[in-house]
């Protein structure tokens, strides 16, 4: 006798903008169902609930007031990450947040401290590492294909630098550092880590070279230092076609994956033209051997982890933690930049943080008590 098919999570979904729609179709059908969508703005969440068939609410009080709403999907500007994952926390909702964890590494540690003091799940949508090369990539070094690994790279660029206006949020280094070192690039740090384990330092450089005068850098390029000893590497591009490449190189063979980055937003299929090869040593490019990519779609797959772990079945490899070391690679090459490539340590960066995240919360905690005193 089979077991019945156990009910799925109930989200909200807390943001109505582009990669909303992204995230409310992956959820079709899936174990996570929205159920609602938020947007302060109402013209805007009516036109995306029109447009998706999800219903709208008017006010958040009504999500978190819902004993029937498991969690919530937040898909809003970086800066709202915090809030709007403290107060789902203490409503006792799970959160799904999408990359990164936060604007700043010190609200990302905040937010780490939400599960342990509330008792839920927080999730980071890092779904790069989701990927079925990725994910092949992965099970081949776990069963030693490749022998000792030594070294990682990673290529994420896209052209949106060429694309930007003063009026996108994207233009301005207060809300997106580093260009697309914070917005792409980090999805890379986190796929190197999910590969290759912690990183232990970066040296980066990094360039403006768009004719478009944004403040935000359009061009970085970063060395890696693994906690294990093995060396890495990661370019990232605002200037450049499309284009997602990993390659993972040891003393026996290495492996190139890459996907058609134009199709990013097409999940189900970046696998028609995805190219997946492995080259033993001693052989050159000619003879590396293809091998098949399955289909797949990995904005279902973290929204699927992220459900079943709610439920308990799995952990969540997409933690809150592990978001926080995505975002501490990011700061750390801007502060490596600033520093002419010095390398700097992750963990300078995560100390530094969670000192400040301490003071804000003590700070919040006494303004708290002086306005309820």
């Amino acid at each position: 006798m089979t077991s019945p098919t156990p009910p799925p999570v109930r989200a909200a979904l807390l943001g109505t903008g582009a990669w909303a729609n992204v995230l409310a179709q992956a959820a079709r059908g899936s174990r996570l169902e929205i159920v609602c969508c938020f947007s302060p703005t109402a013209e805007r969440r009516d036109a995306f609930a029109a447009a998706t068939g999800i219903p709208a609410v008017g006010d958040l009080d009504r999500v978190w007031n819902d004993a029937g709403i498991d969690a919530v999907v937040i898909a809003a500007p970086n800066d709202r990450h915090r809030t709007l994952a403290a107060q789902a926390a203490a409503c006792g909702k799970h959160v799904f947040v999408e990359k990164p964890i936060a604007h700043t590494l010190e609200d990302g540690l905040a937010m780490v401290a939400l599960e342990r003091a509330h008792g839920i799940l927080l999730a980071v949508g890092h779904c790069a590492r989701m990927l079925a090369g990725n994910r092949w990539i992965a099970g081949a070094i776990a069963a030693g294909e490749l022998g000792r690994v030594t070294h990682l790279q990673a290529t994420f660029s896209n052209d949106r630098g060429l694309r930007l206006t003063r009026g996108d949020w994207r233009f301005y280094s207060a809300s997106a550092p580093g260009g697309p070192l914070s917005q792409i690039g980090i999805h890379q740090f986190d796929t190197l880590r999910a590969l290759g384990g912690d990183l232990a330092a970066v040296s980066a450089q990094s360039a403006r070279l768009s004719p478009i005068g944004a403040e935000v850098e359009d061009q970085w390029v970063v060395s890696i230092r693994f906690a294990d000893g093995k060396l890495g590497s990661l370019v990232t591009s605002w200037t450049s076609p499309g284009e997602y490449r990993v390659q993972a190189t040891g003393d026996r063979a290495s492996i190139v994956y890459a996907v058609d980055q134009s199709s990013w937003a097409q999940p189900a299929r970046l696998h028609e033209h995805a190219v997946l090869e492995r080259q033993a040593r001693g052989d050159g490019p000619q003879a590396r051997t293809r091998i098949p990519v399955p289909p797949g779609n990995m904005f279902r797959d973290e929204l699927e982890l992220f459900a079943d772990a709610v439920r308990g079945d799995v952990p969540c490899e997409l933690s809150a933690a592990n978001g926080c070391q995505a975002l501490a690679a990011v700061e750390a090459a801007i502060v490596s930049a600033s520093r002419g490539g010095a390398a700097v340590a992750l963990d300078e960066m995560l100390a530094a943080a969670a000192v400040r995240a301490t003071q804000s919360g003590s700070a919040a905690h006494q303004a708290d008590a002086m306005a309820h005193g």
